[in-house]
């Protein structure tokens, strides 16, 4: 396609012709390279093992080890359960401090198993855990601190560590967006006591559907591949309570291909993530999540933050994207803690979260990743910068607009 311009009349929330004939998505999967999967695929269906430790995922697992730099990966065949059994494996319990500016499945995972997730505020500038608040909350009950690498940035691991070490406590990391990114030349997945993948179509690595625990406690590897697999030992001897949390070959297969293309992948985001930069990084009114080039990112978040000196809002931007068949996403809108069983069990959450309330309201992500085109950005960031700098106009329309529709019914 060739990049479109329009006047604000011409918005497709006002009535025009929307810039793109098919819903363009933030998180379209990337797939490499088709026959090279294929190839597995069919090497899987003539060796007939299609799970539980076939050569694929032996394989996979032992990439993906060592591109984070650690002794053990235990692939498992989703996130969240990676998640629920590296909580149950560390033997969590009692309380648990978490960001509410997070994927729902954060909390969810211990809440599962009846651990309750204490959420704690972030830094408004790196969007994770702020550390000194953490510290706050630590109560008798605390067993356990679970950090987030929001956008693939990393925690303030060091007070972290810091804080655990002080109170005894576990710490584990959510790396769902952090795979092939790293802290002070260090990757992430080999801080704390272990941290978690995630591999869901959606994330620029993908298995189809999976996630995996990382970690470098040889004893706790161990219990991780037991857990996931039922608590077998041997054959036909179970010696732990366990579950069904293993990850198939072909999903193996999958994320084999994609670590294949793994620096492609990241070429092509961070291409896209620096033509973003440049063509928005001087509009008044909204900041681009920056990422520190000295160290590695996988660059597949493109976060805009919109300041509260706009007219327009979060929602109003995204509803004008949407029109235009841009399907931009609210992040990680409204909050675990607004989200049940938690906002019934806490109600009050709010009034100690003031900067996760606030960039919930504020924040927006944009489609990135191999199905997108620099052409298809550039119309993107002419949308975005059209509705900053006439926000006062379609902000207004946009109330009319609303006020009509109410008198309509």
């Amino acid at each position: 396609m060739v990049a479109v311009h329009k006047t604000v009349d011409e918005l497709a929330i006002f009535g025009g012709a929307p810039v793109f004939d098919e819903k363009l998505h933030v998180g379209r999967p990337n797939v490499g390279d088709r026959d090279r999967l294929l190839q597995r695929i069919n090497d899987i269906l003539d060796r007939r093992w299609l799970t539980n430790d076939g050569v694929y995922i032996r394989e996979f697992e032992a990439r993906v080890a060592r591109l984070a730099g650690v002794r053990h990966c235990v692939a498992m065949c989703n996130g969240t359960v990676a998640l629920e059994i590296a909580i149950r494996a560390l033997g969590l319990a009692g309380e648990v401090i978490v960001p509410s500016f997070t994927f729902v499945a954060t909390a969810h995972a211990l809440q599962w198993q009846d651990i309750t997730p204490v959420f704690c505020d972030i830094d408004p500038e790196t969007h994770n855990l702020d550390p000194g608040l953490v510290e706050q909350a630590i109560t008798p009950r605390t067993t356990g601190i679970l950090g987030v690498h929001v956008w693939g940035r990393p925690c303030a691991v060091e007070p972290l560590e810091r804080i655990a070490r002080r109170y005894r406590l576990k710490l584990l990391f959510d790396a769902a967006h952090a795979f092939a990114c790293s802290h002070h030349g260090q990757m992430l997945g080999s801080f704390g006591n272990a941290e978690v993948y995630s591999f869901h179509a959606t994330k620029f690595l993908n298995t189809f559907e999976g996630g995996a625990v990382v970690t470098n406690d040889s004893n706790l590897a161990a219990r991780l591949r037991l857990m996931r697999n039922f608590g077998f030992a041997g054959y036909d001897q179970v010696i732990d309570l366990g579950t069904n949390g293993k990850m198939n070959e072909i999903a193996a297969a999958m994320g084999l291909t994609g670590l294949d293309s793994l620096d492609e992948f990241i070429a092509v985001n961070r291409r896209h993530w620096e033509q973003y930069w440049r063509e928005l990084a001087d509009l008044d009114g909204v900041t681009l999540a920056a990422y520190d080039p000295a160290e590695k990112n996988n660059y597949q978040y493109v976060i805009l933050e919109l300041e509260d000196t706009l007219a327009i809002s979060r929602d109003e931007l995204v509803s004008i994207l949407h029109a235009e068949n841009v399907m931009a996403r609210r992040y990680f809108y409204p909050g675990c803690h607004r989200m049940e069983p938690y906002r019934s069990r806490y109600p009050q959450a709010g009034r100690h979260l003031p900067h996760t309330e606030a960039l919930t309201r504020a924040v927006v992500s944009l489609p990135t990743g191999t199905g997108v085109e620099a052409d298809a950005i550039a119309s993107i960031c002419h949308l975005v910068r059209l509705a900053v700098r006439h926000h006062q106009e379609i902000h207004q329309r946009l109330k009319r607009q609303r006020g009509q529709a109410a008198l309509a019914l």
